[in-house]
């Protein structure tokens, strides 16, 4: 089944790409696309080295979202994130401290930037902002676009970081119910999604750590698509839950698959990536029961040992408790402790007696978690 599904791969994507690039190449002919604009990515590093990526793609003008926005409005915008134009092939330049760097983006118009400083960032503020140009002329008339990536490079007194899923385990989504998912994601709006009571407090203890400011690094790592990051960062910044990057997926007809890769892989890929870069601090990792995040935590403990401090795990599906309990038994058996929660109260106090954040947040959490349930 594998043999064939390469060789039939083999055949259908180079015969996408062509119909990709004859499109874009209608589409600036008759005006359609008559803008590009690049959507850069939160990225992070490490003090001597960044790490982050973007998009380049037609403009889309979707703007912010408002509460009182319709369905039929929010499925417009929705339609245009994932109706995007993308721009294969073009140079950008990244400048960073008398550093400079160009890559192409690729067939369906991403980058990615890997970059050596000079000499070591010291007593630096977390975050660091990174231009990025677009070179190369799209489309006419086109001013060069300039953008800035803000990435996180921890500072000398951080504590841990924190690598946390997305949906059902800081936003209700139904992702095991895909019916539902949908609904939720096309109809709504980054207003009108709200997290977990008491998460956002919860997690901005954990970012503040026992320091008292914006120390330990955060990392989402999703299998939502890149088309939703825009939503998702205004949801982040609406919900005041801390910025981080995020690592979602690609989906759609590659080289390797005809969809999207899997949900696992990705999660494992992503923070891998994270751990490989991020060397010398211990993560809190957080996920729920209903996407296999006990599972992809396990193998991330026995891959990179000594590395997970704590796995924090939303109970959102009783149908897996007996599953994600034996897994917590393997996880134990590795020297670290996993959590099967019910509300994050429960989170924040353990983290309280482990010494992660300040006692006098938990009045704090408790507090955004009643009024939040109030507004549900």
């Amino acid at each position: 089944m594998a043999k064939l599904k390469k060789k039939v791969l083999f055949v259908l994507y180079p015969i996408k790409l062509r119909l990709s690039m004859s499109k874009l190449w209608l589409g600036k002919k008759l005006g359609f696309v008559r803008s590009v604009m690049i959507m850069p990515y939160q990225g992070f590093g490490n003090g001597k080295e960044l790490f982050f990526l973007g998009r380049v793609l037609g403009d889309r003008q979707i703007g912010l979202s408002q509460p009182e926005d319709s369905k039929w409005r929010n499925f417009k915008k929705m339609y245009k994130r994932f109706m995007t134009w993308k721009i294969p092939d073009a140079r950008l330049e990244a400048s960073f401290d008398g550093v400079s760097k160009s890559v192409l983006s690729d067939e369906k118009g991403y980058y990615e930037f890997r970059m050596e400083l000079s000499q070591p960032l010291r007593g630096h503020n977390p975050w660091q902002k990174v231009q990025v140009e677009l070179v190369d002329k799209v489309v006419k008339n086109q001013k060069s676009p300039v953008v800035y990536s803000d990435l996180f490079v921890p500072p000398e007194d951080v504590e841990f970081g924190v690598i946390s899923d997305i949906d059902d385990t800081i936003v209700p989504t139904g992702a095991t119910r895909v019916w539902e998912m949908m609904k939720t994601t096309f109809l709504g709006n980054a207003q009108t999604r709200v997290p977990f009571p008491g998460v956002a407090a919860f997690y901005q203890a954990l970012s503040k750590g026992l320091v008292g400011h914006e120390n330990n690094p955060f990392f989402y790592v999703s299998s939502s698509p890149w088309n939703l990051y825009d939503f998702l960062r205004e949801l982040m910044t609406i919900h005041n839950l801390p910025q981080g990057p995020l690592m979602l997926r690609d989906i759609g007809l590659s080289r390797e698959q005809f969809f999207a890769g899997s949900h696992s892989e990705h999660k494992l890929v992503q923070i891998e990536r994270v751990f490989e870069i991020i060397r010398d601090i211990p993560f809190i990792l957080i996920g729920d029961s209903g996407q296999h995040d006990a599972e992809i935590y396990l193998q991330v403990i026995k891959d990179y040992p000594g590395r997970v401090k704590m796995v924090y795990i939303r109970d959102v599906d009783p149908a897996s408790h007996e599953k994600v309990l034996k897994i917590a038994g393997e996880i134990e058996k590795l020297g670290v402790e996993m959590m099967l929660i019910s509300d994050t109260i429960e989170a924040a106090s353990h983290a309280v007696s482990k010494g992660w954040i300040l006692e006098e947040d938990i009045a704090d959490i408790a507090e955004e978690k009643r009024e939040d349930e109030d507004l549900a």
